[in-house]
């Protein structure tokens, strides 16, 4: 066996081959093998069903009717499957040598792979990183920039006002001296001026909140754009709404219909008219009849997200109401204005036919709301006749679109029947 496998395994490296013919001393080569159950008996046949040597005396007893044959018959047969088997090892060994040196060498690549990956991810993150970096310089730049912006206005909001104070304070102060110190005559010469004085600074307008507010806000989030060739996020939103610029839009913004859900949208804008894109607007909508003031419709306000806002509501009562919208308690563009609510659809209680002659099979008695009339005595319309409309219409109310409204109101009894019986007929 070592010297079937000559080197090629540690435990077989170092073992030393003999030749059978110098070890008569050590080994029972060239001597006959004996039977292990029958010490005296050489082993010269072999039992085919039991596949093993056997001697004279084991055929004879527990190997009888067992085919047998003699050794030097058989081996050749098992010999040469022996060799086949040998030759498929040593192919397999082959292979599985090849495998292991594939197997090293892909370790290697890995190993090699994976520092030239560590490399690049390094490389990555201090790019990442220096990029993040100027994008936080450029955010707090932006953010002083801001800062300062506001509080410019505030200052130049300051001035203003203390100036206005100042000019007013002195007016008062003089305007209440001269009541108090000034002769008659003196009061009626100085007060056209001091009328005129008081009344401009009286009529000066002014804001009576800051001119801006500390709206500012870091959205961590927000998509940012490119910057050093990576993609940033972090924003600041430093958007103020503007009532004035704020907009309303939909099809059921004026009108809309008793028990049905209606609804339209505010569109917040800034100060500039971009869209604000993104919500926490303070929005309160309130609609009230105008004819009754104790009849209101509870509005729902939905917050998008976005900027947009869904106001939905489902009037019980109708007739016109009043509809304020206000942001920041400021009304927005078009508000307050009209709603109309119209009385809930009116289904047609009648046939929608051709003509009375044919829908009621004839009967003189039957009648439709287009005011066709037969010769005859017959009360309703017929094909060609004075007052038919020509096509197919309602017997109710002479309609002649089918999806349209009735133009009827509550029938009374009298007509209920007549048209239940058209109906019928």
């Amino acid at each position: 066996w070592c010297l079937l496998l000559p080197r090629r395994q540690k435990k077989t490296a170092s073992h030393a081959v003999t030749e059978l013919e110098s070890t008569k001393d050590c080994s029972q080569a060239g001597k006959p093998l004996l039977c292990p159950s029958h010490p005296t008996e050489e082993l010269q046949l072999f039992c085919e069903q039991c596949d093993q040597p056997v001697c004279r005396e084991c055929v004879l007893g527990r190997h009888r009717q067992h085919p047998f044959d003699l050794t030097s018959t058989v081996i050749h047969k098992h010999g040469d499957a022996l060799r086949e088997l040998l030759k498929s090892s040593q192919q397999h060994m082959d292979t599985l040598e090849d495998v292991l040196s594939q197997v090293d060498e892909m370790g290697g690549a890995v190993r090699s792979r994976a520092e030239a990956v560590a490399t690049e991810i390094c490389l990555f993150a201090r790019g990442y990183v220096k990029a993040i970096e100027k994008h936080r310089d450029q955010l707090l730049k932006q953010l002083e920039d801001l800062k300062v912006q506001k509080e410019n206005l505030l200052h130049l909001q300051k001035a203003q006002l203390q100036q206005l104070l100042l000019d007013m304070r002195t007016g008062v102060e003089f305007t209440e001296h001269l009541l108090m110190s000034g002769s008659d005559v003196e009061i009626l010469v100085t007060k056209g001026l001091v009328s005129s004085r008081l009344t401009k600074l009286n009529s000066t307008a002014y804001s009576t909140h800051p001119s801006v507010d500390d709206r500012i806000q870091f959205s961590p989030h927000e998509r940012a754009g490119q910057c050093c060739g990576y993609e940033v996020f972090g924003a600041i939103l430093n958007k103020v709404v503007d009532p004035a610029r704020c907009t309303l839009h939909g099809e059921d913004l004026h009108s809309a219909r008793q028990n049905q859900l209606s609804g339209f949208t505010l569109l917040c804008k800034d100060t500039t008219g971009e869209c604000m894109g993104q919500g926490g607007e303070a929005v309160r909508v309130t609609i009230t009849h105008k004819a009754k003031r104790d009849c209101a419709v509870k509005p729902t306000v939905c917050d998008n997200g976005d900027g947009t806002y869904c106001i939905s509501y489902c009037p019980e009562e109708p007739g016109l109401y009043a509809v304020c919208v206000c942001v920041k308690g400021q009304h927005v563009q078009g508000s307050p204005f009209t709603l109309m609510v119209k009385h809930k659809f009116r289904e047609h209680q009648g046939v929608f036919h051709c003509c009375t002659f044919c829908s009621s099979g004839g009967q003189k008695a039957a009648r439709c709301a287009c005011g066709g009339t037969m010769p005859g005595g017959y009360q309703g319309c017929g094909h060609g006749h004075k007052g038919h409309p020509g096509c197919h219409h309602w017997s109710c109310c002479g309609q002649v679109k089918e999806s349209s409204e009735c133009l009827c109101g509550p029938p009374s009894d009298t007509s209920q029947r007549s048209l239940l019986r058209t109906v019928a007929l």
